[in-house]
């Protein structure tokens, strides 16, 4: 049987709010030897990027970089450049690319691009969402993220967060962002970055590779929040919890509740992923969402570990983690929490 995540290829979004280094850190990630077939979509009224090393325009919107990477300038839907880029790649008009890199704009919420990639069908039979990397600048992200919206989702859709600019911030400041952020978003391991320099291996390979479901892979793409299943600050809204159950659950229940909160708080589910045990099933069902739109389910061929209980990682805004357990209750999806 083919493996339904393999053979896509992976993509990731750098997001950060405006100022935050995200021009920086790609420029740095693709001089690196092992990222030398990279396609980067960049959206032309954000900060310029990759804007050095050009080689020749190989088409009005992709430009070749000396590193045998691409750089491809988002103007219309992310659709018709993902499935352009594609058949091009196919027919041996750009480079046989193996990984794509998407810089959103500073002021862009990056749930739109993660829908597009976890719903659109056509989409999905070549590429998977791999990770959401955000930039949490050291100088300016404490300010931010008190006074705007966008940074703060930023970093709660994130699976892994970098700060940068931490030398020219003093220890105090970089610290108390870190801890900010980690209350955001305790599922997303922090680093440090420095003038874009960072440990390619904490960037990529974050999502699911193939259904094998190897533990380490597991854990790695879970990052359940801490042993008591839950965390979130006095001062936000921002809250992230996991919900366990011990008996296999009902598909068709799971499923119905799953469409009410989705219809009833869908905006403020920012991030939904977990392993379902469901009644009749040899394996668990991977569940992944993005506020009300919903990956289509994967089933893994086995357990990853002896640990066959169900587990659901919730980033939600406003939604504690009493209502949501009520709510799988009333609908008779379990029966009692594990």
């Amino acid at each position: 049987m083919l493996d339904a995540l393999s053979g896509k290829f992976p993509v990731s979004v750098i997001t950060g709010f405006l100022g935050s280094g995200k021009t920086t850190l790609i420029n740095k990630l693709l001089k690196r030897p092992d990222m030398n077939r990279v396609a980067v979509i960049v959206n032309e009224f954000g900060e310029q990027a990759v804007d050095n090393d050009l080689v020749e325009v190989s088409s009005e919107q992709m430009m070749l970089l000396n590193n045998g990477c691409l750089c491809c300038v988002l103007r219309g839907d992310l659709q018709e450049t993902l499935r352009d880029l594609y058949v091009k790649r196919r027919n041996g008009d750009i480079i046989d690319f193996t990984r794509v890199i998407i810089e959103t704009t500073g002021l862009a919420d990056p749930a739109p691009v993660m829908q597009t990639l976890m719903t659109d069908e056509l989409l999905q039979e070549n590429y998977r969402l791999d990770c959401v990397v955000t930039l949490a600048d050291a100088v300016n992200g404490i300010e931010q993220l008190d006074t705007m919206e966008e940074p703060v989702k930023q970093a709660a859709l994130a699976d892994r967060i970098v700060i940068t600019k931490s030398d020219l911030a003093d220890e105090a400041t970089t610290a108390k962002l870190e801890a900010r952020l980690r209350i955001l978003n305790p599922l997303a391991p922090i680093k440090r970055s420095i003038n874009g320099e960072i440990d390619l291996a904490f960037l990529i390979d974050v999502g699911l590779r193939n259904v094998k479901g190897k533990l380490e892979d597991i854990e790695r793409w879970m990052g359940e929040p801490d042993e008591h299943g839950h965390r979130h600050s006095h001062d936000s809204k921002i809250k992230s919890f996991t919900l366990r159950y011990s008996d296999p659950l009902s598909w068709q229940l799971f499923s119905q509740t799953m469409e009410v909160l989705s219809a009833l708080r869908g905006s403020d589910m920012l991030r939904v992923k977990g392993l379902v045990n469901v009644e009749g099933h040899k394996g668990p069902m991977v569940v992944q969402g993005v506020q009300h739109l919903f990956h289509p389910p994967v089933e893994l061929q086995a357990w990853p570990s002896n640990d066959h209980s169900t587990r659901i990682v919730f980033i939600t805004r406003g939604i504690p983690k009493e209502t949501v357990a009520n709510l799988f209750s009333a609908i008779g999806a379990v029966t009692a929490v594990a």
